[in-house]
């Protein structure tokens, strides 16, 4: 059986360890020369606390690697996914719980390989290939949901993505939302669905996604057409979760949310 590849951010971490003690310095020591705490630090190496070019160009220039870490940051091309989207796949894969809201599609956490496609097809600038590429490495996020301890997930969803059934896509959406409706199942998973009835709600601003790693610390993240952000000043963590909870008391309990997805569905299926 072929090894799996390394993801490219565990040899960063992995070899931003090495070199601090080959150094011979301490998590404190480099912290007080980066300008970091030796908790950020740690957070870092241990993966949780997502890598960002400030971060490694500070590391280059303490530890005199001449651009090492920032060009292995660049090499997470390999890994599927955009390069803006690697810092945020690290916070993502050691989180202990994610909340996310999704306004216009099913979360690509809880997303089929058929949906995927048809979401990411959608960019006609992208070949065959790119987009296979693409779908799988979002695939392959999902593993975390299915390890020994996987985080704690809690999704709310707009009703308008649950009836996007036209254009031909009336197979693909039904698949998907029984998929959806068989996650939300899982005790790990909750899915809550934002009724139409509420009308006008913060959420319309945008999908947010945020993640609580083993230290307490919660990161955000923002996608748009143009790419995405990830969001770790405190003020922004902060104005997140607070959106988060108005979208979170607005939406229905789980079982009528539950409910709610099958009633949709049924015609279809």
């Amino acid at each position: 059986m072929a090894t799996k590849p390394v993801p490219t951010a565990d040899l960063i971490r992995a070899q931003l360890r090495r070199m601090r003690i080959a150094a011979g310095m301490s998590q404190e020591d480099f912290g007080k020369r980066a300008h970091y705490s030796a908790s950020l630090v740690s957070s870092v190496e241990v993966g949780h606390r997502p890598l960002d070019e400030t971060y490694l160009a500070r590391a280059d220039e303490i530890l005199q690697t001449e651009g090492l870490f920032v060009a292995m940051l660049e090499l997470a091309k390999r890994d599927g996914e955009p390069t803006w989207f690697r810092p945020w796949l690290d916070a993502e894969r050691s989180a202990l719980q994610l909340r996310c809201f999704e306004a216009n599609l099913i979360p690509g956490l809880l997303q089929t390989p058929d949906y995927a496609r048809a979401v990411i097809r959608g960019d006609v600038r992208l070949s065959e290939e790119e987009v296979d590429k693409l779908v799988a490495a979002r695939i392959e996020r999902q593993a975390i949901l299915d390890q020994e301890h996987p985080p704690q997930l809690t999704v709310v969803v707009d009703q308008s993505a649950l009836q996007r059934f036209g254009g031909g896509f009336e197979k693909i959406m039904a698949e998907q939302l029984m998929h959806l409706i068989a996650c939300a199942e899982r005790p790990n998973i909750s899915v809550h669905v934002m009724p139409a009835t509420v009308g006008l709600h913060i959420g319309l601003g945008g999908p947010l996604i945020l993640a609580r790693s083993a230290d307490g610390g919660w990161v955000g993240y923002l996608d748009s057409q143009l790419g995405g952000d990830v969001a770790d000043r405190t003020e922004d963590v902060e104005t997140l979760l607070s959106r988060w909870e108005s979208v979170r008391n607005d939406a229905l309990p789980r079982q009528q949310s539950l409910d709610l997805i099958k009633e949709i569905v049924e015609p279809w299926i």
